[in-house]
């Protein structure tokens, strides 16, 4: 297949200073969980992007200074000749494949609490520090040596940049992260000597950074500027109206300009908030102001948009994290004119809860992402089929679908049974709920993909008996049942089902995603705590219901904090008139009415209901699991070798979860028993003398 001459301007070369980038695909920086613990592993997840054909191919942060760092939060350093070697290996992995190796180097300032090292912190102005955590902690303002000093400390991490191996640096100004930002904005510079007032002033610092990093790297690197496009903040920010005169001002200081919106949650919204090139408007007429090219974001998917960027002149280069981890090999699909073999990102930023969690990450589209290292795989690639010829996969949720392509592409004959008449499971479910249509494309894919297998066979209205499996004579059986959510509330709040009046409609999230919708005055309690409350609420809202939602937690869908939507969530469903009633848990259901508890006091009080809707846990499908394994001894006489339950049939949790499940029981069929071994590899640090 050949490219579609469309996506010409997307390969045409472009120089970025003194190096030049083979195309228009430029992975800008992004944290994958890893950093300093796991090196290899970040190193062998960027060397498969460059490998897939991205042109650039960026670290994440790297701490640059043991004086700003963001503990607990696990991200590069580079705080002397020790961590080159670390950050040296990621070079060389991005380089053998013909991508420029770019480099972050991030001084965190006022966002930097320095839990680790015990520095006090150092800022353009004395004020408390910014964190996701609201640490006790406040900057001290750099006075004119410390200024001096790091100047210095910023060249002092160029140059081991560039013996590290690097063509790019990325100086961080954005997301209100990076020094650079904290000079700019009014917000956080309230300095009256040269390096605050005017923007002239305030643009000081960034001016005499480049000025020394490019006295000291010379033509061997290019310099890249990371800003934020607008702080968001109002009056007192660095607004897009500045942000253009400052380029405007300083139209040639960097090789490039790297933009993102905002803060991070507002420059990596999640699909369910954000479309495609959302922040297009933001960026739009800016590389009118500069000769140097200009890269954005906007967790671009579609090739046409992409293409669009830049024939119309308001990018020259795409710039992508998301959308490079669901498929690190965009670009060569793209070249070789196999679009329809994409992996979407679905922007449900499961990826950066690797991140916040301080873990390791995940992505819900690309099972393989930061196990390339780790276990070996490759995301375009399986091992080899072993001993066994088939499997048989009881139902196509994300989990089973993902263990039916990844068993298809290592060559086993592939039976996939669906009780139902379409494939998806959970996923075609969830994706009719407000905001998530994004998430069916972790359907679409793998249906497709299927389709184009010779060696899978797809069964529809197959709800298989343990008998019938017995009878089928396959080797292998993969259950992949899914899960169903329970309606006795039992979760966190309750480990035994609470007391419920049985005159009291109750309904779960799956009677909502079947259109079995209550009426009313409705009240949500939400234990679950991640999106699948908010949107409940959502959607009876609009079906007319009056909604109170009632959580335990002291945010409204808790653990999207660590998805960067909790605030848009809750402001959401504010807007939407729901009632949200926080620290509050439910101790029993009435007829028309609930009790509920604070859940510090204990307090109860009671408040009126017409149906309540439980969102709490879920119960594993394994009935068939169950009945197999109770027949053990039959397997051999039926010609099974094995039988695995997976995915939320084995334990419920995000959808991610599933699909890496259904991955990695086809990369270990027919494997090897390592007993007890670690199944995968892991960096041990050295003990010093």
């Amino acid at each position: 297949m050949t490219r579609d001459s469309r996506y010409d301007v997307l390969f045409q070369p472009l120089d970025i200073g003194p190096v030049t980038a083979k195309n228009r695909f430029y992975q800008v920086p992004h944290c994958n969980g890893g950093g300093y613990r796991d090196p290899s592993s970040a190193a062998e997840m960027r060397g498969i992007k460059a490998e897939g054909g991205w042109g650039v191919v960026f670290t994440e942060q790297c701490e640059m200074h043991h004086s700003s760092e963001i503990a607990p939060y696990i991200e590069l350093r580079l705080w002397d000749d020790g961590d080159i070697p670390m950050i040296a290996k990621m070079a060389d992995k991005i380089r053998s494949h013909g991508a420029l190796a770019g480099i972050q180097l991030a001084y965190s300032g006022i966002n930097g609490p320095n839990l680790y090292t015990k520095e006090v912190p150092l800022a353009p102005s004395a004020m408390p520090i910014r964190t996701f955590t609201n640490d006790p902690v406040q900057a001290r303002a750099l006075d004119k040596q410390d200024i001096k000093d790091l100047r210095r400390w910023f060249v002092i991490a160029a140059k081991r940049s560039r013996t590290a191996g690097f063509n790019l640096i990325c100086l961080y100004g954005a997301h209100g992260f990076g020094i650079f930002q904290h000079f700019l904005s009014t917000a956080t510079n309230h300095r009256t000597d040269e390096y605050g007032g005017s923007l002239e002033n305030r643009a000081r610092f960034v001016r005499e950074v480049v000025a020394d990093v490019r006295d000291e790297v010379g033509d061997t690197m290019g310099l890249t500027l990371r800003l934020s496009l607008d702080e968001m903040v109002g009056d007192l920010g660095f607004a897009n109206s500045e942000v253009r005169d400052f380029i405007e001002m300083h139209a040639d200081l960097p090789d490039l300009w790297d933009l993102a919106h905002g803060a991070w949650e507002d420059c990596s919204g999640p699909s369910r908030f954000k479309e495609e090139a959302a922040q297009e408007d933001l960026v739009r007429g800016i590389k009118s102001l500069t000769t140097k090219p200009v890269v954005g974001v906007g967790r671009f998917t579609s090739p046409d948009v992409m293409a669009r960027q830049l024939t119309s002149g308001t990018l020259d280069l795409i710039g992508c994290a998301r959308p490079s981890i669901a498929d690190p090999f965009l670009p060569k699909k793209v070249e070789e004119g196999r679009i329809e073999d994409i992996r979407e990102c679905i922007g449900c930023n499961i990826c950066i809860t690797g991140d916040m969690t301080m873990s390791i990450s995940r992505c819900t589209q690309n099972p393989s992402f930061m196990e390339e290292w780790r276990k070996g795989w490759h995301p375009e690639r399986m091992n080899e089929k072993g001993g066994s010829s088939n499997v048989l996969i009881l139902g196509s949720g994300p989990a089973g679908l993902e263990a039916a392509l990844a068993c298809a592409k290592r060559g086993y004959d592939v039976a996939l049974a669906e009780a139902g008449d379409v494939l998806g499971g959970r996923v075609k479910r969830e994706r009719a709920l407000p905001g998530l249509s994004a998430w069916g494309r972790v359907a679409d894919y793998r249906e497709y993909q299927l389709s184009q297998k010779p060696n899978v066979e797809t069964y529809f209205g197959s709800e298989l008996t343990a008998e019938q499996v017995l009878e089928f004579g396959f080797e292998n059986i993969c259950i992949a049942t899914g899960a169903a959510w329970r309606a006795d509330g039992v979760s966190r709040q309750h480990v035994v089902p609470m007391p419920i009046d049985a005159a009291m409609p109750i309904f779960t999230p799956d009677d909502i995603m079947a259109g079995r919708l209550p009426t009313g005055a409705v009240t949500v309690y939400d234990d679950d705590h991640y999106y699948m409350g908010g949107v409940i609420a959502e959607r009876l809202v609009e079906a007319g219901c009056a909604v109170t939602l009632v959580t335990p937690c002291a945010y409204v869908s808790d653990w999207t904090n660590n998805t960067l939507e909790q605030v848009t969530i809750h402001k959401r469903l504010v807007e939407m008139g729901v009632d949200i009633q926080l620290n509050r848990g439910v101790v029993a259901v009435g007829n028309g009415a609930i009790t509920t508890n604070c859940t510090y006091t204990d307090q109860t009080r009671e408040q009126a209901a017409d149906a309540v809707v439980m969102v709490a846990s879920r119960l594993p499908n394994d009935a068939v699991y169950e009945a197999l394994k109770a027949r053990e001894a039959d397997w051999a006489d039926a010609g099974i070798n094995s039988v695995r339950l997976i995915g939320d049939a084995n334990a419920p949790g995000p959808i991610a979860w599933a699909t890496y499940a259904g991955h990695r029981f086809a990369r270990e069929l027919d494997g090897e028993d390592i007993g007890d071994a670690l199944p995968f590899r892991r960096e041990i640090a050295e003990l010093a003398d």
